[in-house]
């Protein structure tokens, strides 16, 4: 049996590389890669809580400055995304998503906890054959302790 080839893509494919984008995210900050960060959003405009910051080097400089990061190189935390909704459209080689994210923190001195929750929108695009972040917007709208994680943070303190 013939597919037509009028008949609309499969999105699942689609579907499931845009979610190992916003995995991926997660696993870069938690290691402390922020160069790996600066790569994969490269060609993104990441939006937080201060201007919005486009291209490799300022990204991964973002983070540098941004986040503590610990003699085993990480910042210790786990960033979890949950709730994540994920529209294709294939023609135009577009994704939009909405997730969660729940930032849980632990250190010698610091039992597991969570430090931080919020939200996700990302907008990504395909371009030749593969797929990439064009924006991550992140609200972050439950803060806790992130005096260890942020260092605006445990400057103030």
């Amino acid at each position: 049996m013939s597919i037509s080839p009028h008949l609309p893509a499969d999105p699942m494919p689609s579907y499931r590389a845009v979610e190992n984008l916003i995995a991926r995210y997660a696993e870069l900050v938690d290691d402390g890669d922020f160069a790996g960060l600066g790569v994969l959003l490269a060609d993104a405009t990441f939006i937080g809580s201060g201007e919005p910051v486009s291209g490799r080097d300022a990204i991964e400089q973002l983070f540098q400055d941004a986040l503590i990061v610990y003699a085993d190189g990480t910042p210790r935390t786990q960033h979890v995304t949950t709730n994540v909704a994920i529209e294709v459209d294939e023609q135009a080689g577009t994704a939009v998503a909405r997730s969660y994210v729940t930032v849980l923190q632990a250190l010698p001195d610091l039992p597991l906890q969570p430090i931080a929750g919020g939200r996700y929108r990302d907008r990504f695009e395909r371009r030749e054959g593969q797929w990439r972040f064009v924006e991550r917007r992140v609200c972050i709208n439950l803060v806790g302790d992130v005096s260890r994680h942020l260092r605006q943070a445990a400057a103030e303190k």
